[in-house]
């Protein structure tokens, strides 16, 4: 066996989406079934074009007869020349640029940490657990798997969900409509005060990882977060560096996460953003995400992302791109905005967008809108 079993039995609800639903035991017999279908010589599943339902039925199967499984955004497959031998999951990150990269994991190195999400989350059998992105985003994967492990429900359908996945630009959405939510979980990009008030009366949960080294550091809101035991963590030149039992196959004990932060007592740890999106603007570093955040609590502005541009004199200025909500123009917003910025902050440019570019789990592609922006 090269994974758990799965947490339910019998007649517990386990898989209730696209109007599809398995308890536990006919998704139990529904993986047998894949099994037999693929036959005893598939050396690769791909769950990657399939629907949740049956991705997840293929991805179980997979763990359960011990083959990797691929699960990317078939839209944007990543060369991949060789499998690992211990390969379990055959996945892809593409960050804040949207370009895939291909990772590989274990099965331990994924269902190793499931006790401690548990311990963190507390997602019990009873919950039914609502994914909010696709599969091929490693946040919604392993929020399914760890669902599935821990006996509780995947579900789509936010009006009996009690327990959400999401990045807080899609929580503040499902909120309105997801009314039995007792605990949200936010990860993929820094929670932010809009998302934290729409959650109001809830349970809020943000963690913090990579693709590369899966969790890291967690916390209940509005606790700090810390490092989870068995992760360390240095901060080399103002970057993060995380040593960890869940890193991907092929990583250095070592993995440079590329974010800028800082360690405090405890192991308490402050992510700043990442370093490619620190702005040097005249000897003074901008975080993009900082001034991101500000410029969301602004009246007028829906989504902000901030990017810098360079410029003959102070070496960068900060670009801002702004979906607004119809109701104030450019000119207020800018005017508010100056109340709240300092001067090197202070976007020089700025530029309304209908939407701002994202990848398939919700995170801002950075490198779609710099190649937006030039």
């Amino acid at each position: 066996m090269h994974s758990p079993e799965l947490g339910g039995v019998d007649d517990q609800p386990a898989i209730d989406v696209d109007g599809r639903t398995y308890t536990y035991q006919q998704l139990d017999v529904a993986i047998e079934q894949w099994i037999d279908r693929q036959g005893p010589h598939a050396a690769v599943y791909d769950a990657s074009t399939l629907a949740v339902a049956d991705a997840l039925i293929c991805v179980c199967a997979a763990a359960r007869r011990g083959v990797p499984v691929i699960v990317e955004n078939p839209e944007a497959r990543a060369d991949r020349p060789s499998v690992p031998p211990t390969a379990f999951l055959l996945v892809t990150t593409s960050g804040s640029t949207g370009r895939p990269r291909p990772l590989a994991r274990t099965a331990a190195s994924w269902f190793d940490s499931f006790p401690a999400f548990t311990t963190i989350t507390g997602i019990e059998a009873t919950d039914r657990v609502l994914i909010t992105g696709p599969l091929h985003a490693t946040m919604h994967l392993f929020g399914a798997l760890h669902a599935l492990w821990r006996g509780a429900c995947v579900t789509d359908d936010p009006s009996q969900a009690t327990v959400v996945h999401a990045v807080p630009a899609i929580l503040r959405a499902v909120v309105r409509s997801a009314t039995n939510l007792r605990t949200a979980i936010v990860a993929g990009i820094a929670l932010d005060d809009g998302a934290t008030a729409a959650a109001d009366g809830i349970e809020l949960i943000e963690y913090y990882g990579s693709a590369e080294v899966s969790l890291v550091a967690a916390r209940r809101v509005p606790e700090p977060l810390r490092l989870l035991d068995g992760v360390d963590a240095e901060v080399r030149g103002g970057l993060l560096y995380v040593r960890s039992p869940y890193r991907v196959l092929g990583a250095p004990e070592w993995f440079g996460v590329g974010d800028l932060a800082e360690l405090g007592d405890n192991r308490e740890l402050t992510v700043r953003g990442r370093g490619e999106s620190a702005i040097n603007v005249g000897g003074t570093t901008v975080v993009a995400e900082d001034v991101e955040r500000i410029l969301e609590t602004i009246d007028g502005v829906t989504a902000a992302a901030v990017v810098g541009s360079p410029h003959a004199v102070f070496g960068e200025t900060v670009t801002a791109a702004v979906q607004l909500d119809g109701v104030a123009g450019i000119d207020e917003v800018r005017s508010r905005a100056r109340g709240v910025l300092t001067k090197e902050a202070m976007p020089r440019r700025w530029v309304p967008l209908q939407a701002l570019p994202r990848t398939a789990g919700g995170k801002l592609a950075r490198g779609r809108l710099k190649d937006l922006l030039t």
